[in-house]
């Protein structure tokens, strides 16, 4: 899609007005949520909190201004996501730094962080957690930040990912639990952990053109990309939990829509039990979790 470099309305001139034709320039280009994104954008461009977004409504931008919003507001409407045009996505009310080699970390997601955290044991358990495909190491810092006896190790087989994760383990100052590497799921992997998550590709190949250009044109094609019918990576994945998982330990994977009781099933079929689905504040099926 091809993003728009219309100007700002020429009578838009203070802050609060240029907030309002934001606003409409994004509801034009279809953006689901144009008065967050705005808003986020005005923020970005003229270097404000929320606070002073309300405190500078009737000061007037510079010219220098208005060019930082127009080039920030073409790139939204040409359906970059917001995220990777602000480099930062919060998740699990934690900051991540998001590139064009991750995934966008999204709040269904916290779905699996939660099934985890409730089938980890006590708080001060010195646990030891996997994350499978981490992208930005949302699933994995998320945890270890509820866990401050837990140790993890993230892997994904995109080297540049992976350095984004370690990246935002510092940031979050949780590098000294928490590695990195780049890998084929578990290949190369010695030893076995508490809590094995995953967020894999999950989305069948042909329905990737037909999704949000978001997604579509933005995400890494191979983090979403599942298969003819987008259960290939599961069909790995049930393969290799039992041997990743310790005695009682549990694995949490994330899934799409209407995918939940076939992910169960393999999951069963490879020997796990006590299969639990966890369902988003929307009521979808999201994760499935199951012990060793």
């Amino acid at each position: 899609m091809r993003a728009s470099a219309a100007p700002l309305e020429r009578t838009a001139a203070t802050v609060g007005e240029v907030c309002m034709a934001a606003r409409r320039r994004l509801a034009a280009a279809g953006v689901e949520d144009p008065a967050a994104d705005s808003r986020l954008l005005v923020m970005r461009a003229l270097d404000l909190d929320r606070a002073g977004l309300l405190m500078d409504r009737d000061r007037r931008l510079t010219g220098a201004e208005r060019e930082r919003l127009d080039r920030l507001l073409a790139r939204r409407e040409g359906r970059e996501p917001i995220a990777r045009i602000l480099g930062e996505r919060e998740f699990w009310s934690l900051p991540f730094r998001v590139t064009p080699a991750t995934l966008d970390p999204r709040p269904d997601s916290e779905t699996v962080v939660e099934m985890a955290l409730a089938r980890a044991g006590e708080a001060d358990r010195p646990l030891r957690v996997l994350d499978l495909g981490t992208g930005s190491g949302c699933l994995l810092l998320a945890v270890l930040s509820e866990r401050p006896a837990a140790w993890g190790l993230g892997v994904d087989i995109d080297p540049a990912a992976a350095a984004v994760a370690r990246e935002n383990a510092g940031r979050l100052g949780l590098s000294g639990r928490a590695a990195f590497v780049a890998g084929d799921w578990s290949a190369a992997l010695a030893g076995q952990f508490d809590l094995v998550l995953a967020n894999p590709p999950y989305i069948a190949e042909g329905e990737i053109a037909g999704l949000a250009p978001e997604v579509a044109l933005h995400e890494p094609r191979r983090a979403l990309a599942g298969g003819a019918d987008g259960l290939d990576a599961y069909r790995t994945l049930a393969g290799l939990i039992p041997g990743l998982l310790a005695a009682d330990g549990w694995a949490v994977l994330e899934v799409s829509q209407g995918q939940a009781a076939t992910v169960a099933t393999l999951l069963g079929r490879a020997g796990l039990s006590d299969l639990a689905v966890g369902a988003d504040l929307s009521g979808v099926d999201r994760c499935v979790a199951g012990k060793i």
